[in-house]
């Protein structure tokens, strides 16, 4: 058994060059802090804006209805992004900047043009349709789209496919969506309380069961488009430099597009928005789910492709890809850990899961030559991880391959040749039997 990795690591050398100190405000308990006190400062402030316009009692209905849909939605983005999940702190700042800084920027934004829209031309009617079937849409999709984009910048290596840029943006336009609803139902309560109205007939119930009945996913829909074009322009190559910027645009211009549209379906008569609702948005909603479950099952496949190479090189065990590539294979490994080694086992293994779906999403893009120029840096990273925690993961991982295949694994190992940038050689698993469908 090795007991050190194939490939020797070496430490820098005396000699090394120097590493300057960074700035002040390079730090990152700086960026934190700074990136901390202005959702904070956001927070409180579209509190107060949403408090004033709902009242405390408008508030607190709004707040209680509005919060149905938020772990149902998260829990969705989350199961999406369980192939190769990404950092809470990144899912944690989507929701708030969502919830906070976006909502604000649009509360403001859409008041101030609708308000200047309305002076200029004298009629307020007017005015408030055009805000709401083209101001909100460019508003409120582009302060969502910088979540995203922070993400992409800042976090890059967490910001790997389109599985990443779906559940960002959607977790972001969760977020703004939990506020808005705050901000309608409390403001619908309130009209029922000075008109008198009450039940089913209420203008409250009748909010709640549009927009959190029949269309919670109505922001997320629109921001996933966005998500979308980030994630594709993540899988390119770092020269298509106009790709790059050009696919994320693209997105958001499909994003502003659709939600004009479904703000718009009002004005469309007196079934317009049921005509849209049915017609559109549901079919876009089912055909772009089926894209991101296609997408989580193309990253599984991935796996299970790309590992093999490690194999040969000696840096995993030979069953490792097909378990890896498995999300029942990997709950069995995680349950085995935990029950053999409690909670810490079960993260460690946990964390095994990760880095290898990393590395093979890295080498995935290698060797198609769209790898950046840290790929061998990167890949090295990814290995010294799994290395460390090979002693718990290799046993749980083994025994979820023996309890989830029924026959044995065998491997076809090829004539060693360079595969691409990195280190290993190709290997193959045998493409008889292939037990993995999930």
């Amino acid at each position: 058994m090795a007991t050190s990795p194939p490939f020797p690591t070496y430490p820098p050398g005396p000699h090394g060059p120097m590493l300057r100190h960074p700035h002040w405000w390079q730090r990152r308990w700086v960026r934190y802090g700074a990136l901390i006190t202005l959702l904070a400062l956001s927070g409180l402030v579209i509190l107060a804006l949403v408090r004033r316009q709902t009242g405390t009692e408008g508030f607190l209905v709004g707040l209680g209805l509005a919060v149905l849909p938020v772990p149902w939605l998260i829990a969705a983005f989350r199961w999406l992004d369980r192939v190769a999940p990404g950092p809470w702190r990144n899912l944690v700042f989507a929701f708030a900047w969502g919830a906070c800084a976006a909502a604000l920027i649009a509360i403001v934004a859409n008041s101030f043009a609708t308000k200047w829209i309305a002076t200029a031309t004298a009629d307020p009617a007017s005015a408030n349709t055009l805000g709401a079937t083209v101001i909100a849409p460019i508003v409120e999709e582009s302060a969502k789209a910088a979540a995203v984009l922070l993400v992409f910048l800042f976090r890059r290596r967490d910001f790997t496919g389109i599985v990443d840029g779906v559940v960002i943006a959607g977790i972001t336009a969760t977020g703004f969506a939990f506020t808005e609803n705050i901000l309608y139902l409390g403001t619908a309560f309130g009209a029922d309380q000075l008109n008198g109205g009450d039940g089913i007939a209420s203008v409250t119930a009748a909010t709640f069961f549009v927009r959190i009945v029949m269309s919670p996913f109505a922001h997320p829909l629109f921001t996933t488009l966005t998500g979308i074009g980030f994630g594709i322009s993540a899988l390119s190559a770092e020269r298509q430099h106009v790709r790059r910027v050009l696919l994320p645009i693209c997105g958001l211009l499909l994003a502003m597009s659709m939600h004009a549209f479904w703000n718009g379906s009002s004005t469309f008569g007196e079934f317009g928005f049921f005509a849209v609702y049915g017609g559109f948005m549901v079919p876009v909603f089912g055909l772009l789910t089926w894209l991101a479950i296609w997408t989580r099952q193309r990253e599984l496949r991935t796996v299970r492709e790309e590992l093999p190479a490690y194999v040969l090189a000696g840096w995993l065990g030979p069953a490792e890809p097909f378990a890896l590539g498995s999300m029942r294979a990997r709950r069995t490994a995680r349950d085995y850990a935990r029950h053999h080694g409690g909670r810490p086992a079960a993260k460690t293994v946990a964390q095994y899961e990760t880095y290898a779906t990393s590395l093979a999403l890295l080498r995935h893009k290698g060797r198609k030559g769209k790898a950046g120029a840290d790929f061998v840096v990167r890949e090295r990273e990814l290995l010294e991880e799994l290395w460390r925690r090979r002693d718990v993961a290799r046993p749980a991982l083994e025994y979820a391959t023996r309890a989830s295949l029924p026959t044995p694994v065998y491997w076809a190992p090829q004539i060693p040749a360079a595969y691409g940038p990195g280190y290993g050689y190709p290997a193959v698993p045998n493409p008889a039997y292939n037990p993995y469908r999930s």
